[in-house]
């Protein structure tokens, strides 16, 4: 496989201020036989100047412009333009260890399952300083990478950084990301390919870092609205039973934490400093100052915390 031509695609919004050192460890990598294709989804930062200079540099860099239209469809425009044998997604503020490709591509040489199309790796997070890192956010092993766990357990105990895979490019001859959807379209992407026979094998080295950013659309937006609209996708291509038993833990699964929610809440309104709250709230009601104690009471914590 010293020959197998690897595409990254890189999909950017508005992330220029880290895309320098995402496409750096691209640069690094050991493994020479790649082509980078940096997709600009309508940013309106310096992504552009930032790319023109990479493929000034190197021209194993690509560049495309495209109005924003979120990062499926930006996903999507770096698969119909890929070349490669082997696919690597990579998002612009996260990073990937210069040995990556070099140790997936011998992963899969040595492997004894001819029918392996993934290698997935572990990861850690960072937040400015890649040299500073932090344990991963799930434990992830060789037993997630099937099927039955990428459809039930995801979200619940783990969920996979895109870019900790190495994938063979024949598993997206078919599969496009859903564009309708502006998160969860990468647990349709894991549910479909294994659902389609696919075997992927795990490296427990970490060969990806998934940065810790406030600002990104995980930190800042209400995902039920995706994961309703990712449910329903799967009614189309699971099977009724697969579909039945899916919904079945789904509702299991929200009434549990719905039930975990409510007793949580009772233990609260029964601890001793909710009542003696609630006792201070009505004696400050009948002195007719709670008024006056609400618009205090925010300054005085404000300064107690400093």
């Amino acid at each position: 496989m010293s020959n197998n031509l690897i595409s990254i695609i890189v999909p950017c919004y508005n992330q220029g201020q880290f895309l320098d050192e995402t496409l750096l460890s691209v640069f690094n990598q050991t493994y020479a036989n790649w082509e980078c294709i940096i997709v600009n989804d309508g940013s309106k930062d310096n992504t552009k100047e930032i790319a023109e200079n990479w493929i000034k540099k190197d021209s194993r860099y690509k560049y495309f412009d495209k109005e924003n239209g979120g990062l499926s469809s930006a996903r999507n425009l770096g698969l119909e333009n890929v070349k490669g044998d082997f696919i690597q997604f990579l998002d612009s503020d996260d990073c990937i260890e210069k040995t990556k490709f070099e140790k997936s591509l011998n992963e899969l040489k040595s492997s004894k399952n001819t029918d392996v199309k993934v290698v997935v790796s572990n990861f850690r997070m960072f937040t400015d300083n890649i040299n500073n890192t932090s344990e991963p956010y799930c434990n992830l092993n060789a037993e997630v990478l099937s099927f039955e766990n990428l459809l039930y357990n995801w979200d619940e105990s783990f969920t996979i950084p895109i870019h900790c895979a190495l994938f063979d490019s024949s598993l997206f001859n078919k599969f496009r990301f859903p564009e309708h959807l502006k998160s969860k379209e990468d647990w349709v992407m894991w549910v479909s390919l294994f659902h389609n026979n696919c075997k992927g094998i795990f490296i427990n080295e970490t060969l990806a870092f998934y940065r810790i950013n406030s600002a990104s659309m995980t930190k800042t937006k209400d995902m039920l609205p995706d994961f309703i609209k990712a449910y329903e996708h799967f009614k189309f291509f699971l099977t009724e039973e697969e579909y039945f038993n899916f919904s079945v833990l789904l509702i299991s699964r929200f009434y549990r934490a719905n039930t975990s929610l409510k007793y949580r809440l009772r233990i609260t309104k029964e601890s001793n400093t909710y009542q003696t709250g609630l006792l201070i709230k009505k004696v400050l009601k009948k002195m007719r100052v709670l008024k006056l104690a609400k618009h205090f009471f925010p300054t005085i914590l404000k300064l107690k915390s400093k």
